[in-house]
């Protein structure tokens, strides 16, 4: 028989290991960040597109991670 208490615990858990496979996904895969520059004079629009791909800071990453460890931790512990 599954209590509220229990179903809390899960979601701390599942929540958890999203955090820590966000903060692992962060180390690796650069976020795209597009930006438009240009100008327009009547009819006529001049304009270029730039795209750069900017890491997360491995800080963030790190917070992400440590964060998901503690709340597995937290979701196990208090399951078992």
């Amino acid at each position: 028989m599954t209590t509220a208490y229990d179903s809390r615990m899960r979601v701390i858990l599942i929540i958890g290991g999203i955090l820590l496979i966000l903060g692992l996904l962060s180390l690796f895969i650069p976020i795209p960040h597009r930006e438009k520059h240009g100008f327009t004079a009547g009819p006529i629009s001049v304009g270029v597109e730039t795209t750069d791909r900017q890491r997360v800071h491995p800080a963030v990453s790190g917070a992400l991670i440590l964060g998901g460890v503690a709340l597995i931790i937290v979701g196990a512990r208090k399951r078992a």
